[in-house]
């Protein structure tokens, strides 16, 4: 398992009965989490000191209950990079805390490249990867087709201190994007996707992962470098094992370029307990050395 175990800001401090208890900062949030089927410590009174409780309604989406004061938007960091989080629709922050498992390959992966790496950043949400990449020295595109959070990645890289670091932030279907950088002649030496489960792009596109996963990589190996660093997808269909990302990238990135090809659960330790929560997969492709 892939476990995202360097942070400071955030803390996963206990899990059961459907819930999960998280300290963002100086915040404390409860939010559902369908994995968690196990129940909740007897007697522990880490779960009464919340500031706010996500409940979900029985006809869809939910709202937040808010106990202590709690802002707009704040601040938490991860080593020398920075993020806006805030208590959203669908129980969400604007940030997923256990890719930071994902970041760290990353920053090693840009490291080796002889000269700054061009990387490629589709369904880039708030750009914690963009951040992380951008940190590490290469050159990044980041890609949404949401306005406002790509809106939200620009403040996150300006947060970071990395205002002037080469990144293009783009709203696009992700696809059309690498079609076209295709006929372009635009290469990567890296490629990063966190594709959701299902979607829409901005002119009304739908997106199925089943459907539409292993075509879209394929697209992506035709705009690889002629020596390529990475490719990372992160998944968090339940429905899709890590071994079927590991099949993917085998089966296209592998294919022509060889390296070394490694899916696993990625994981957030559980401070109250031994135990680590599961939080979707990652399949990695790298180089060979």
């Amino acid at each position: 398992m892939f476990i995202a175990d360097g942070w400071r800001d955030y803390e996963l401090l206990d899990t059961g009965d459907g819930e999960r208890l998280e300290r963002w900062g100086k915040y404390i949030l409860r939010r559902p989490d369908p994995q968690i089927i196990w129940p909740a410590k007897a007697g522990s009174d880490l779960w009464e000191g919340f500031h706010a409780r996500y409940h979900r309604s029985s006809s869809g989406g939910g709202s937040w209950e808010i106990q202590s004061q709690l802002p707009e938007r704040w601040v938490i960091h991860y080593r020398a990079l920075s993020f806006y989080v805030k208590a959203m629709g669908f129980k969400h922050t604007g940030l997923f805390p256990e890719q930071a498992a994902n970041w760290e390959w990353l920053i090693h992966q840009i490291h080796s490249q002889t000269g700054q790496a061009n990387v490629l950043n589709l369904f880039a949400y708030t750009g914690g990867a963009t951040v992380a990449a951008a940190h590490a020295g290469a050159a990044v595109c980041h890609i949404d087709a949401a306005k406002g959070m790509v809106s939200w990645a620009k403040e996150n890289l300006i947060l970071s201190e990395m205002a002037e670091r080469p990144v293009r932030f783009i709203v696009d279907d992700v696809l059309k994007f690498v079609q076209r950088e295709k006929r372009r002649n635009r290469q990567y030496e890296g490629i990063i996707m966190d594709p959701p489960s299902f979607g829409r792009g901005p002119n009304g596109e739908i997106w199925k992962i089943e459907d539409e996963i292993y075509n879209l990589v394929k697209e992506c190996v035709e705009v690889l470098a002629p020596k390529p660093r990475f490719f990372l997808i992160n998944s968090y269909t339940t429905g899709l094992a890590p071994t079927v990302l590991k099949n993917i990238l085998s089966l296209t990135v592998g294919e022509r370029f060889g390296g070394k090809v490694s899916a696993e659960e990625v994981g957030l330790p559980v401070s109250a307990s031994s135990i680590v929560l599961p939080c979707g997969a990652s399949g990695r492709w790298e180089a060979a050395e």
